[in-house]
């Protein structure tokens, strides 16, 4: 049994976090093996005289990243696939190696009972933007920062917000990342566009459903798409390995539409496939049910390209993101971004970088995670007790709900009635490649708690036939 040597801050809060980051950075640099067993969690609490039911907190969530396996009867492990994985310590290639609460609302939160107007349903409550505390970062920069900061950069980003944003994913996301193998991107879909750009022709495994709007984007880059089923427990190495694939893209935080969260089982045989894995982290910071689910770039850095960025937890219209990718592959996502654009705007990376420094990002995801997921617990409620017959998937994340219709039902003509009420919704028809039952995807972030029941009920009244043609 592995002997265990954990660092604890007992004054700093949030000991289960603390315990499964010291653990986690354990397996990562390899004092503890793959295989290693972890004591009990009575036996660790015990040692750290804290209470199991922080320990059992740690364990699940490592269990649910993939650096740990427990199993009834055999306790808890190592995972073969989570030892070693620390960036630059990885002894693996890809064998798809690149080829040649604090502050207020400025505004009220958006309201229903006007036309749908092309919200999507992961988009956030633009309301709610963190308008003084952003104008404050902006002030702040203009006021001190050296007139030469503005000319032509680094077309990878400023340095001051990679390392604001390697910190944070560190913290946040349990990456595995370095500054310097950080690009700053428009969004994740000019990272993916230049991940792909850079990759060249690629066979490129994806969800299957996904959502259209990165299909064309995707193939222009140059992938062709070889779609993958996604179930219950996520995407399935096995039919990637099968397919021919050369990397795959997922959004193993939270799949779209469905809202799946990738198993651990699952997230530890695609790292075992050993391709390239190209993350789309979209909304992971938002989790209700317990803390984010850590990225799988965490578990292989060597093999995982990460995009993320601020358009759910922020806004989509401040066009900041980032690439977390193998040091080579950096190098030519910054290489190519420097050829194409020269960079991002850099009063806003000063300004983000400011406003993560100084806890501001912190303090507006939490405020926002509460009011989602008021949100999304009265939209649920409501739809449980007007509309049973409608399931309800993927809750657990995110800021949206998969709702799987009766059979037979018009998915089109539901997620128009549900566009007419305001509600930013979608059919998923288009987004399969192959056909499934009828089903929507459903935004809550805009729709507020007093509202989430008069919306169902006139739903409800639509979808009876009565004005749904």
């Amino acid at each position: 049994m592995a002997d265990l040597h954990l660092s604890i801050d007992r004054q700093g809060g949030g000991i289960a976090v603390q315990v499964a980051a010291e653990l986690r950075e354990a397996v990562r640099r390899g004092r503890l093996a793959a295989g290693a067993r972890l004591p009990s969690t009575r036996e660790l609490a015990a040692d750290l005289q804290v209470s199991r039911g922080v320990v059992v907190e740690a364990y699940e969530q490592l269990v649910a990243e993939g650096f740990l396996v427990s199993r009834v009867g055999l306790g808890t492990t190592v995972a073969a696939t989570a030892a070693g994985t620390a960036t630059g310590t990885a002894t693996g290639t890809a064998t798809a190696a690149v080829p040649s609460d604090e502050e207020e609302p400025a505004a009220q939160p958006a309201g229903l009972g006007v036309p749908y107007h092309g919200h999507r349903p992961t988009s956030p409550d633009l309301g709610f933007f963190p308008r003084e505390r952003w104008l404050a970062a902006m002030r702040h920069v203009l006021t001190t920062l050296p007139s030469d900061a503005l000319d032509y950069g680094d077309p990878g980003g400023v340095p001051e917000l990679r390392v604001e944003l390697a910190g944070y994913l560190r913290r946040v996301r349990a990456a595995d990342v370095r500054p310097e193998n950080l690009v700053v991107v428009g969004g994740v879909a000019q990272g993916l566009s230049l991940t792909l750009h850079v990759l060249g022709r690629t066979r490129l495994a994806v969800e299957d459903p996904t959502s259209q709007r990165q299909v064309p984007l995707l193939r222009r880059a140059g992938a062709e798409l070889l779609p993958i089923k996604a179930d219950a427990a996520g995407i399935d190495a096995r039919a990637v390995e099968a397919s021919g694939a050369q990397a795959v893209l997922v959004t193993p935080a939270h799949h779209y539409p469905t809202g799946v969260v990738l198993s651990p089982g699952r997230r530890a045989a695609l790292i075992e496939w050993g391709g390239l894995i190209l993350e789309d982290d979209y909304d992971a910071e938002f989790r209700f049910d317990r803390d984010p689910v850590g990225c799988l770039q965490g578990l292989a850095p060597d093999r995982v390209v990460l995009c993320g960025s601020v358009s759910k937890s922020m806004a989509p219209g401040l066009r900041l993101g980032w690439v977390a990718a193998p040091p080579e592959v950096a190098a030519r996502i910054r290489r190519a971004r420097g050829e194409l654009d020269l960079g991002s705007p850099v009063v806003e990376q000063y300004a983000l970088a400011h406003f993560l420094r100084t806890g501001g990002y912190d303090r507006h995801l939490r405020r926002m995670r509460r009011e989602y997921r008021r949100r999304r617990d009265a939209l649920v409620r409501a739809l449980a007790e007007e509309l049973p017959e409608v399931s309800v998937h993927g809750i657990e994340a995110g800021l949206h709900i998969y709702l799987e219709l009766p059979r037979g039902c018009d998915e089109v003509a539901v997620a128009r009635a549900a566009q007419d009420l305001g509600l930013a919704a979608e059919p998923v028809g288009p987004m399969r490649f192959t056909p499934g039952p009828p089903a929507i995807v459903a935004g809550f972030a805009r729709v507020p708690v007093h509202r989430a029941l008069p919306a169902v009920r006139a739903l409800k009244v639509r979808m009876s036939g009565q004005t749904i043609d």
